[in-house]
């Protein structure tokens, strides 16, 4: 008895912080996630010593790291739960800026809140027209035409003038802010002022002459940018949890690991597969649109290089890919490194392909697998023990 409580005190000792936030109390559970987006929305204004840039404005970095967040959320659906291999991601992203500078500017003269549902509307349209031939096939095949695809959005933004052409499309408007409309070069406008912090090593001083107007946006600033697009980030979050845990999500992970044996079982394998497509191209096109109405207000053909759906993949491949947590840490690694070792910017990228290299050789499921790798590589372990603890009767006794 002795011995099994012991066992089950190490048990409970071994577990994840998953599991330990899962058996904690309601009350507990409310107060630590509420400390938690206070701490995170505050990130911008408190610029932690060690965190915080000094080669370039921290609260542009941070949004910057949620946004790749948000497309590493989006991409998870279509790698992590439906596993499809989709290196064209960019193309949808490309589509949603477009969408938003074209009906905000160019041609039209919407407001952004109303710009933003039609760009995910059209983004999921272009992930419904691209599946739909497409996703016949798999694999390596997958993969080409993808590619493919996000190379043709580009080279066509490129060459009509409809879009803008080479030249782009500049002026694109910001969100409309609440409260008094800034006024520049000094009026930030907004409901009211919040001030930030300073710091004289790690002693924090309160910075009154530098304040972020609240949701007031504009081009000094980037905190209210990144405001709205984490609230935003974390309704996307509700929405992928709920849809991971019902039907579709089942069928997703079915697809993702036998699609032969998910469709013997009577699972329409295409449809849960053009589902995720849509809807990580619907993600893909809210960040676009985000970005395009950011802070410099300008896009053209060059602020979607294949580069950039590369660097997509390597988020959900950092994080771990099935693993929503995983795949925002991924993001935000991928965003938030190089910005933050500026001053090593000819030698970012190679150690970014080393860290990748050692990455896949010694922990090719990612930085925070999902639980169902976890679980696995432990039955694994275990089983590998108890064929050891066998091999080594059979040797004491012969």
């Amino acid at each position: 008895m002795a011995k099994d409580s012991s066992e089950t005190k190490v048990k409970k000792d071994r577990r994840g912080f998953g599991e330990k936030y899962a058996a904690a109390p309601t009350p507990v559970k409310v107060v630590a996630v509420t400390l938690l987006l206070v701490l995170v929305y505050a990130l911008p204004l408190l610029r932690p010593p060690i965190l915080t840039t000094n080669s370039i404005d921290f609260g542009t970095v941070m949004f910057r790291v949620i946004a790749f967040a948000l497309v590493a959320l989006g991409l998870n659906i279509v790698i992590g739960y439906a596993g499809l291999l989709d290196l064209g991601y960019v193309g949808f992203y490309a589509i949603g800026a477009y969408t938003t500078a074209v009906l905000t500017v160019y041609h039209y003269s919407w407001p952004f809140f109303l710009a933003l549902p039609a760009a995910i509307v059209v983004t999921m349209i272009s992930g419904v027209l691209l599946g739909a031939p497409t996703l016949r096939v798999r694999g390596d095949y997958l993969a080409i035409v993808t590619l493919g695809f996000g190379e043709i959005i580009r080279i066509t933004v490129q060459n009509v003038e409809w879009v803008g052409a080479s030249a782009g499309i500049k002026d694109i408007p910001h969100p409309t802010g609440i409260g008094a409309k800034p006024n520049p070069p000094f009026d930030q406008g907004g409901l009211f002022q919040v001030p930030r912090l300073q710091w004289d090593g790690f002693v924090p001083i309160v910075d009154l002459e530098h304040k972020t107007s609240f949701l007031a946006f504009g081009s000094r600033d980037a905190v209210p940018y990144y405001w709205l697009i984490l609230t935003f980030l974390l309704l996307i979050l509700i929405g992928d949890r709920m849809i991971k845990a019902s039907r579709v999500g089942r069928a997703w992970e079915a697809t993702r690991e036998d699609e032969d044996a998910a469709e013997l079982m009577g699972v329409p394998t295409f449809k849960y597969k053009l589902m995720a497509f849509a809807l990580g191209a619907a993600i893909g096109g809210m960040s676009g649109s985000f970005y395009a109405s950011s802070q410099a207000g300008y896009i053209n053909p060059q602020s979607f290089p294949l580069l950039l759906s590369m660097l997509f993949v390597a988020t959900v491949v950092v994080g771990g890919s099935g693993n929503r947590w995983g795949a925002i840490a991924g993001g935000a690694l991928v965003a938030y490194l190089p910005e933050r070792f500026r001053d090593f910017a000819d030698y970012r990228l190679l150690a970014f392909g080393l860290a990748l290299t050692v990455l896949a050789v010694w922990r090719p499921e990612g930085l925070f697998p999902p639980r169902r790798t976890r679980r696995a590589k432990a039955a694994e372990a275990e089983i590998d023990a108890l064929e050891e603890g066998t091999e080594n009767e059979e040797v004491t006794h012969a």
